[in-house]
């Protein structure tokens, strides 16, 4: 599928698995890489994660090749090209692995956008990657999407068509819009479902994983630069996620501790009206 078609398929139907976009090598040495991770994560609490269910983030401080995912660079474009009209820069919202164990109920059908609460049908806030480490089937969990449930349909009472079943093996790729309607499925065999979740949202917003947390200072100064930016270490005009008035990637550099001076950091039609009004209090006085 070529980039646009993949961008059509993503707005047109709300989402698009994307075939053989890694080698599944590469997922398996992932998997393998995560595995005691898994083993030691405890079980989640509440009917929304899932009560059979694992889950835990820091992907990147975990397991460093989950870089190759992040920065896919077809995806990274796709997610760029679907959420720029709303935003300067995207950001990382979350990493996550998920195993699904047998026995799991189906998950709640829900739309990511809507941890955020603002106005819907009109924008998008985020775009989820779904990277699968296991085979995905109808009978181990694979995850449920509801075509046509996105953008102004989100707004719409919930539809009554049956969900698409996400079916997969490693390598490939489900990407989906954060208005569109989803779900894990239940997982009714005998073996785990795993799987990473990698999700990019507006610049300007709150991601759902404490990024600075994940990856304070100490350890992002380690991540190539564009890496480093998209965990939250790039300022969005204006001013916005600034450290001591400065973009945060002052950060990478050095301690915490260095005495700075803040600087403007504003959108041009900002800094445009700024000039004016201080261009025209100096004349006249």
């Amino acid at each position: 599928m070529s980039p646009d078609a993949q961008t059509s398929t993503l707005r047109g139907q709300g989402f698009c698995i994307l075939r053989g976009m890694l080698p599944q090598a590469e997922i398996t040495a992932l998997d393998r890489a995560l595995a005691p991770v898994f083993d030691e994560t405890p079980f989640c609490e509440g009917g929304f994660y899932g009560a059979r269910t694992k889950r835990f983030g820091r992907l990147l401080a975990r397991a460093p090749q989950t870089d190759q995912l992040v920065r896919h660079p077809d995806i990274l474009a796709l997610a760029e090209q679907t959420l720029s009209p709303w935003c300067e820069t995207l950001q990382l919202n979350l990493t996550q692995a998920i195993a699904i164990h047998p026995g799991a109920l189906a998950q709640f059908p829900h739309r990511d956008q809507d941890m955020w609460r603002g106005t819907t049908g009109e924008i998008e806030y985020l775009v989820n990657v779904m990277w699968p480490l296991t085979d995905y089937r109808s009978d181990n969990g694979a995850t449920l999407i509801w075509p046509d449930s996105h953008g102004a349909a989100a707004n719409e009472d919930a539809p009554e068509a049956a969900p698409v079943i996400a079916e997969m093996e490693p390598g490939d790729a489900l990407v989906f819009l954060g208005s569109t309607l989803h779900g894990a499925g239940g997982n009714a065999s005998g073996e785990v479902r795993r799987g990473l979740i990698v999700s990019y949202c507006l610049g300007w917003l709150k991601p759902y994983e404490n990024q600075w947390l994940a990856y304070p200072p100490a350890v992002a100064r380690h991540f190539p630069r564009p890496l480093a930016e998209l965990v939250g270490y790039r300022q969005h005009r204006p001013n916005l996620g600034n450290f001591e008035g400065r973009c945060p990637s002052v950060l990478l550099e050095g301690g915490d501790d260095i005495a700075l001076g803040a600087i403007d950091a504003l959108r041009p039609d900002q800094k445009e009206a700024v000039d004016a009004y201080v261009a025209a209090q100096r004349r006249d006085g």
